[in-house]
């Protein structure tokens, strides 16, 4: 049976049309991109019930209505949206209080930072699956050299665009997640000589939608899950 739980919250905000819609997430209990879907839903105080599916073993129903056979996907009363950027758009437009910005240069350019975030969490899967040292370190580079990025154009902070939490804050608390889990035993110096990431990173590790994106035993399912791969970064978490 899938995994569900549900998040309800007193004096929701409205959709546009004054009428909230049924809203499930389905879900995996470590992907990062449901926990950008997450966070949003969370930012937004809107009641939403999620169903974790085990994506080795994915049930029938969730083959037929994921065309990419991948989470999340947003069920809408009957209507399925998928891909998590395509969903953390919906959700913006619909209901309050918007994450994106209102100047549509400014969104865009949020948008293209978003995408951004996406090609650093494929940086984060070749990392993870690296098969010897040498190739973990040319990934552990690639990774500080999209940091250093991030670097030039973070401003005062505390988040992407200062004060205001956006949905770019959204698809990069997710990415630096995982280096809450390895700095428990390693030290790979990714955001050294970064302040202005690194206390970014602090921010969105303090903000409560991205505390409760996961459950308290995704530190040990995230390290279960590294362990289990042929990887350089599994056979150091396995000697830490």
């Amino acid at each position: 049976m899938p995994e569900k739980s549900a998040y309800t919250y007193a004096n929701s905000p409205l959709t546009k049309e004054n009428v909230m819609p049924k809203l499930q997430l389905i879900s995996h209990a470590i992907c990062p991109y449901v926990q950008r879907a997450v966070i949003a839903l969370l930012e937004k105080h809107a009641p939403f019930e999620r169903i974790n599916v085990d994506l080795g073993n994915p049930p029938e129903w969730f083959l037929e209505i994921s065309p990419l056979r991948k989470v999340p996907l947003l069920k809408v009363d009957d209507e399925v949206i998928f891909e998590s950027a395509v969903i953390c758009e919906y959700l913006d437009e619909t209901i309050e209080p918007r994450l994106h910005p209102a100047d549509p240069l400014t969104r865009a350019r949020h948008r293209a930072w978003i995408e951004f975030a996406s090609a650093v969490l494929v940086a984060m899967w070749e990392f993870n699956t690296a098969p010897d040292s040498a190739t973990l370190e040319a990934r552990r580079q690639d990774l500080q050299a999209k940091f250093a990025l991030l670097e030039k154009i973070l401003g005062a902070g505390p988040y992407f665009a200062g004060s205001g939490f956006s949905l770019v804050d959204a698809a990069f608390a997710p990415v630096f997640r995982y280096f809450e889990v390895y700095d428990k035993s390693l030290d790979f110096g990714i955001f050294n000589d970064l302040p202005k990431t690194q206390a970014w990173r602090q921010a969105l590790a303090a903000r409560p939608s991205v505390q409760q994106a996961v459950t308290a035993d995704y530190p040990e399912k995230l390290r279960g899950f590294l362990k289990s791969r042929n990887s350089e970064l599994a056979r150091r978490l396995a000697a830490a």
